[in-house]
């Protein structure tokens, strides 16, 4: 799946991609999703679980600006 298809289908996930392309910028150009979810630590555990396979971790949501940051004790 081309990853401008895994944006528009996992908009505001994280996603865990066993990619096929990269570009100059070693940034995923094609793969397959093997997990996604809203919770990144979902995505770690699954990853945890893969071996064998070249994977990359994305965030397809909007980061927050430094100032619009709130953490949650």
């Amino acid at each position: 799946m081309k990853m401008e298809e895994i944006r528009k289908r996992y908009k505001g996930e994280w996603v865990l991609i066993a990619f096929t392309e990269l570009d100059a910028e070693l940034q995923v150009v094609e793969g397959e999703v093997i997990a996604h979810a809203k919770d990144r630590d979902a995505i770690y555990k699954a990853q945890a679980k893969m071996q064998d396979k070249q994977l990359a971790i994305e965030y397809l949501g909007e980061i927050p600006e430094e100032g619009d940051i709130v953490t949650i004790f």
